[in-house]
């Protein structure tokens, strides 16, 4: 029996193990983490993540097959392949600062792994890493071998939460790189026969490392800079009176550039994108190519420039002022379908009002009170390293308030930012809405989800990314 041991029970191990475990019944897969507490949760009825069908995954799998322990070492010993899915935050000081990927975790887990294996192991790098990390993790692992051959695979994850459990069932491809001799064409074979239990073999692909690793990177830094592209457009839409929305879906109408990631919105978010996009930028200027990193760097300047522009649309339309003033924020997760609010753009447009010392009332269907706290009292990039290592029980932000229900949370606001595209948000009462929130009642969608034309019959103005101005905003500057 092949046995599977996943170091990291986040957001890729433990749905990526759930599903190898489903697909091939005669392999043991057990995810293994520090946290005692994110253990217990998988082993609970409420798992630590949300993730649209991963409930039903785990529960067809737990204690057969599939298996969620803090006994880290000896499933490390027991192992044949051991997936690696450890975070890879971006640096905040040191070398590299802001930019770098810190591999501190993903050293110590080569490092154990080192210490406590007795035979041989295929080790798969799983967690987004910058090219070359495949190297650095051999020379710890050769020069602790102790006589044990170890193969290093980079097996990036292509995941999309919210479409995590389908992408896994059926994704686009496998990557699997490893190194071009007899022992690593061996090792890729092994891993490639876990994955033929249920993806088709021309979807499996074999590569170097280095193109291995790279692609992830590259994949994530494209989808970013379509997302940008279109948000650049939708501020040129704003000021000629185009419709963002009829622009996008013209342009992907060609087959070369199809309809995926053109919708325009108040910028990206999620634990990837910013994080890839910047060590991306890294590696480009260590490797001497200044001009290939600037070019890279703009795709985050254009989601930053969004996110203050937004800002500034709701400051300038409030008659420049939001001090003291009640403003709604609907939805606070990057995106849709998940609870995930890693670097969601919700974050930066908070902290812009508070800033103006807005009153802030946030309803989110799936993020708790004590998340929304903690990321808008953390410093950039602290999210990415476990919880145990982040700042203590924050302050309470005192001027934001969370509740759970969109009515209570727009009752007696000025205004009403959309910054997350929930699907309940389109069928919400808006007539309700407008009856209990102060008058002039402004709406701000950051994701264009409701009908301008309707909202502004009842009495609304709104102001939606890329459309044409109301009229009450065509005087009023674009950047306060």
């Amino acid at each position: 029996m092949v046995k599977i041991c996943c170091i990291g029970a986040g957001y890729v191990g433990g749905p990526t193990m759930a599903v190898i475990a489903l697909k091939c019944p005669s392999i043991e897969v057990i995810v293994v983490d520090i946290s005692a507490a994110r253990i217990a949760a998988w082993n609970s009825d409420q798992l630590p993540i949300y993730e649209p069908g991963l409930d039903e995954v785990v529960k067809q799998c737990r204690g057969k097959n599939l298996f969620f322990s803090t006994d880290v070492d000896k499933y490390i010993r027991e192992a044949d392949i051991i997936f690696v899915s450890v975070n890879t935050p971006t640096k905040t000081r040191g070398l590299g600062a802001g930019k770098a990927a810190d591999l501190t975790y993903w050293e110590s887990a080569a490092r154990m792994i080192a210490d406590v294996s007795q035979s041989d192991k295929i080790v798969v790098e799983k967690s987004t890493v910058p090219v070359k990390t495949a190297e650095a993790i051999e020379k710890i692992l050769t020069h602790n071998s102790k006589g044990i051959n170890y193969q290093i695979l980079s097996n990036p994850e292509f995941l999309a939460e919210g479409t995590a459990i389908k992408d896994l069932f059926n994704p686009d491809r496998v990557l699997i790189g490893g190194r071009e001799t007899p022992e690593g064409q061996k090792a890729i074979q092994a891993l490639k026969n876990v994955y033929a239990n249920w993806v088709p073999e021309e979807r499996i692909i074999t590569t170097n490392l280095w193109s291995a690793e790279l692609s992830k990177l590259a994949a994530n830094a494209f989808l970013a800079q379509r997302i940008s592209s279109v948000n650049a457009i939708s501020a040129l839409c704003e000021a000629t009176g185009a419709n963002v929305a009829e622009v996008a879906y013209s342009v992907g109408k060609d087959s070369r550039i199809g309809p995926k990631f053109l919708n325009a919105s108040v910028g990206f978010g999620g634990s990837c994108f910013q994080k890839d996009i910047l060590n991306l930028v890294y590696i480009c200027d260590c490797n001497g190519l200044p001009e290939a990193a600037n070019y890279w760097k703009q795709v985050i300047k254009i989601n930053d420039y969004q996110k203050s522009r937004f800002v500034n649309r709701v400051v300038a339309c409030m008659f420049n002022t939001v001090s003291g003033k009640k403003i709604a924020i609907l939805g606070f997760a990057f995106k849709k379908d998940t609870g995930d609010t890693r670097e969601t753009p919700a974050i930066d447009v908070c902290k812009g009002l508070l800033g103006d010392k807005a009153k802030i009332s946030i309803y989110d269907p799936q993020v708790t009170e004590d998340q929304i706290q903690r990321d808008l009292a953390m410093n950039k990039f602290d999210w990415d390293h476990p919880i145990h290592l982040q700042p203590m029980s924050p302050t309470a932000v005192k001027e934001v308030t969370v509740t759970w229900d969109a009515y209570e949370a727009t009752k007696g606001a000025h205004g009403v930012c959309i910054l997350t595209e929930w699907d309940e948000f389109k069928t919400l009462d808006y007539a309700k809405i407008y009856a209990n929130m102060k008058k002039p009642a402004f709406i701000f969608d950051g994701r264009n989800v409701v009908d301008p034309e309707k909202l502004r019959q009842i009495g609304f103005i709104v102001y939606s990314i890329g459309k044409p101005l109301d009229p009450w905003l065509a005087d009023m500057p674009a950047v306060a």
